[in-house]
């Protein structure tokens, strides 16, 4: 009989006590890499590199170091060398048989760091970085000269190879030395430091602590494929953060005359240091860094400047009359400059071993109190300066704003079909080829188009009257405004920078207005938004008037339309001879035509006139900037330039009809 006993797991699929592991020392570091570095590629392999760097920088800060050397040797070694106090090699009190050197390179955790006492401010605060260097390298060594002493320790991957050894009398020397190779077992058997990389790195080390010396060394071996990069150099810069903004920009033309850079203590200790500059043409780009280290993804140190540069900036903007001020957000300011950052405070709290990004929730209160006034004295002082600065911060902000509408716009239903203004009377053809759309002032006019319409190819979008002067109103007057909204969604194109031709959804785009006094000021104001707006979609043919009738003159059973009393005249004369009554009758509005009529007359395509709205002389390039300008006279806010445009040609002026 078959037993019925439960058979055993297999080995395989058993989980008990002996499956937990305990992992000492460094070993975690070598199993989980990333965890620690970031991962295991080119970067995180440079990573090594600034960790060593990062703790000869905080010796420099605290005061007791003056130069640091850093060098890629031949074998793909690198050196870190500088002559502050070195780290202590008597026997730790906790681990009797153990230097505080080997403490420091085989444990996590450890480090002089985490009282406050030793370092006020320091790029090192989890006693992570140079174990986990050690844990990562097939062969380190460490050198320390201390109290008139050479001392030396050699270590692989992550464990003492030997005891610590007296090399004898350092009499002229102090510091601490770390060479170390990374191992190819954990990064691979290609990966190399590159001397590109180290020299960038060491440039900005130098820049972040004015007066320091780094003197840099690489070997010949190591050069290949960095043309640009020198074998020996000595880097110290005075001018600090000041000096690296000037060496990026060089030369670059400024808004404004110069850059805005700085520095100031910190409420509750530290201090922050500062450059920035608004570049006319250069690339822009901002970086930050918390006690050295490098903070590629902010945090609230740039927090803090950006709520003091719009505060700044829109208090100013309000000291000078400009309400377009109000609008500015941080982007508008950060994103067209070149900024650099740095900030010393003590115990900072970062995302991450790597610390890519700061945490600490004072930083931001901090350097807000710390920039503002400066940036208040730099933007009064300079009135002509702040000025250009606050007008060019504006117009991103509107530029801005603009994108964002014209995104709504864009946006899709679940069907993916565009959402569309529902005033409007759309064709029924898919694609814009053949097809135009009739802008036409009121409902009325607008009932009598889609009656008179082409539903295959013609769509009508009514406007309530007389638009909005775009040359005079606000840019936040311009994004309110429903009619224009509704009339950009209606197109689909975008408008400004966003403009895109081929997303427009007609071929051709028609202004219909009365043929009277009123029609022609809307006309006007509409050709105003597309040439400041969309000027592309009038250099690319699309925009045309319709020509509507003014007059309808009849005698017996013939009629004829005339487009003004000129017209007209010409009509009667050449057409209408003989005897019979002339009837001449003069329309209100198109809203007032009967829809036969008003296709026969301005929508047929065949018996029609239209109008290409075009700008002058636009091939000699001077044809733009006079149409701007005369679009500026007539259209903007300065009554006084029409009234002289006016006045200038009262004489050419007959009969009016108003």
């Amino acid at each position: 009989m078959p037993s019925t006993a439960a058979r055993s797991p297999p080995r395989a699929e058993r989980y008990s006590a002996r499956d937990i592991e305990v992992l000492e020392g460094l070993e975690p570091v070598r199993r989980r890499p990333g965890m620690y570095i970031g991962g295991t590629d080119e970067a995180a392999l440079h990573h090594l590199a600034a960790e060593v760097l990062d703790n000869a920088m905080d010796e420099v800060v605290a005061g007791h170091a003056s130069w640091i050397e850093i060098a890629l040797e031949a074998d793909g070694s690198v050196l870190v060398r500088d002559n502050g106090r070195g780290i202590p090699v008597e026997p730790h009190p906790k681990f009797a048989d153990r230097s505080a050197l080997e403490v420091v390179m085989t444990t996590l955790h450890a480090g002089g760091k985490f009282g406050g006492e030793v370092y006020k401010t320091a790029g090192g605060l989890h006693g992570v970085g140079i174990s986990v260097v050690n844990a990562l390298s097939d062969r380190m060594t460490v050198e320390v000269a201390r109290d008139r002493s050479l001392w030396q320790q050699s270590y692989s991957r992550g464990r003492a190879k030997g005891p610590l050894e007296n090399k004898g009398s350092a009499r002229n020397r102090r510091g601490t030395a770390v060479r170390f190779h990374p191992d190819p077992k954990i990064f691979g058997e290609g990966a190399a430091l590159r001397a590109d990389r180290l020299y960038t790195l060491a440039r900005s080390k130098a820049y972040l602590s004015k007066g320091v010396e780094i003197r840099w060394r690489c070997a010949a071996e190591r050069l290949g494929g960095h043309p640009g990069i020198p074998a020996e150099a000595t880097l110290c810069f005075p001018g600090g953060l000041a000096d690296d903004l000037a060496d990026s920009l060089a030369g670059a033309p400024l808004i404004g005359n110069r850059p805005f850079a700085g520095e100031a203590g910190l409420n509750g200790g530290g201090r922050a240091e500062w450059a920035i500059a608004w570049p006319a043409d250069a690339a822009r780009f901002f970086r930050s860094y918390c006690n050295t280290v490098p903070t590629p993804q902010g945090g609230t140190h740039e927090a803090g400047l950006r709520a003091a540069l719009v505060r700044g900036l829109k208090a100013y903007g309000e000291l000078t009359g400009n309400r377009r001020a109000g609008q500015i957000a941080g982007d508008d300011i950060l994103g067209g400059a070149c900024g650099l950052l740095s900030l010393f405070i003590p115990d900072p709290v970062f995302q991450g071993q790597t610390k890519d990004r700061l945490s600490t929730a004072s930083a931001t209160r901090q350097v807000d109190a710390a920039v503002k006034d400066h940036f208040d004295h730099f933007l009064t002082g300079d009135p002509v300066s702040a000025t250009a600065l606050l007008e060019h911060v504006v117009e991103r902000a509107e530029d801005r704003l603009r994108r964002k509408q014209d995104r709504e716009f864009a946006r899709k239903t679940p069907t993916r079909r565009v959402r569309l203004p529902g005033k409007l009377t759309d064709c029924s053809r898919a694609s814009a080829d053949g097809t135009e759309i009739f802008l036409v002032e009121g409902d009325s006019a607008g009932g009598s188009a889609k009656q008179a319409r082409d539903r295959e190819t013609q769509a009508i979008l009514p406007l309530r009257g007389k638009i909005l002067n775009v040359a005079s109103a606000s840019p936040e007057k311009l994004r309110q405004n429903q009619d224009l909204a509704d009339l950009v969604q209606a197109l689909g194109c975008g408008r400004g920078e966003e403009y895109d031709d081929a997303r427009l959804r007609y071929q051709r785009v028609i202004i219909m207005t009365d043929a009277d006094v009123d029609g022609a000021h809307i006309a006007a104001l509409l050709m105003t938004f597309f040439f400041r707006e969309m000027r592309q979609l009038i250099e690319n043919d699309h925009l045309h008037l319709a020509v509507p009738p003014l007059y309808r003159v009849s005698q017996g059973g013939q009629t004829l339309y005339a487009r003004d009393d000129a017209h007209r005249d010409r009509l009667i004369a050449e057409h209408f001879q003989g005897r019979g009554k002339i009837e001449v009758s003069r329309f209100k509005g198109l809203g007032e035509m009967p829809p036969g009529q008003l296709r026969e007359t301005t929508m047929d395509p065949a018996r029609r006139v239209l109008y290409r709205v075009g700008i002058a002389n636009r091939e000699a390039g001077a044809g733009i900037e006079a149409t701007a300008a005369l679009v500026e006279q007539l259209m903007g806010r300065k009554p006084e330039t029409r009234l002289a445009f006016i006045r200038d040609r009262a004489d050419a002026a007959g009969e009016l009809d108003v």
